[in-house]
């Protein structure tokens, strides 16, 4: 469980989020919804300490993350699993040796220890031959997927995901949907993604926030969000539609 209490983050005067209280629930996945600018991609970096908050605390189960120094947050973080927005495969190593680097950096297995994980994780992604490939050779897909499973490599407690469909056509941000929501419930993680997809939510949105200039504007369930008394919330949810259906008419 991960739960925030009364954030408060401001840029150059400009407060970007205003006490925003949240808890997000372990086994489920955890979507935080949004326009572009409405502060959801702040929070998602609050949440992992990639900033720091000016008000309010970040708590992982009975840890108050927030109050911790750099070196102590140590132990929280080799339990954090990140799905960045491109990939952020490193080009010049294979997708072997990119799964492999959290191994690499954190623990003191052998190098069998290390490539065994490596072959489970990549083969949990469906990606059992793809070792020796490099992120040129790769699809969006597939670079999601080698994410996927270099996010997983260190087995995660929290897995954070920044738009993890941006990019992909329909039916592959499917398989990436349906991926990261077998793998929150096969090892009990919890998990955050920050997405703008309606499809996402109505595929794998177990427990929704929507996130409006800034505050927590609604919370709720995938079958509540239709039927949401919200006009804001109603707004984007048929804007997201709206620009879904453009798209795939322009395909």
């Amino acid at each position: 469980m991960i739960r925030i209490e009364h954030i408060v983050k401001s840029f150059d005067g400009r407060r970007v989020l205003d006490d925003i209280s949240i808890e997000f629930e372990t086994g489920k996945t955890n979507l935080i919804i949004g326009r572009s600018g409405s502060g959801k991609t702040v929070l998602l970096k609050t949440l992992v300490g990639l900033h720091e908050p000016d008000a309010g605390s970040v708590w992982y189960d009975d840890v108050n993350f927030t109050a911790l120094g750099f070196r102590e947050r140590k132990s929280i973080r080799r339990d954090i699993g990140m799905i960045f927005q491109g990939g952020a495969l490193l080009d010049s190593s294979t997708v072997e040796e990119n799964v492999k680097l959290p191994l690499d950096l954190f623990t003191e297995q052998s190098e069998r220890e290390k490539m065994e994980r490596v072959d489970f994780c990549l083969q949990r992604v469906r990606l059992e031959n793809a070792n020796h490939l490099y992120p040129a050779e790769l699809s969006g897909g597939m670079i999601k997927r080698v994410a996927i499973a270099r996010a997983i490599v260190m087995n995660p407690r929290y897995l954070f995901c920044d738009e993890p469909n941006s990019g992909l056509d329909p039916q592959t941000s499917i398989v990436i949907d349906n991926l990261i929501h077998e793998i929150t419930q096969e090892y009990g993680i919890t998990t955050i993604v920050n997405t703008h997809d309606m499809n996402s939510v109505m595929e794998i949105g177990e427990k929704i926030v929507y996130i409006h200039e800034g505050r927590k504007w609604w919370e709720g369930t995938k079958e509540e969000i239709l039927h949401a008394d919200n006009p804001e919330l109603n707004d984007f949810v048929f804007a997201s539609a709206m620009a879904k259906r453009a798209k795939a008419v322009s395909r």
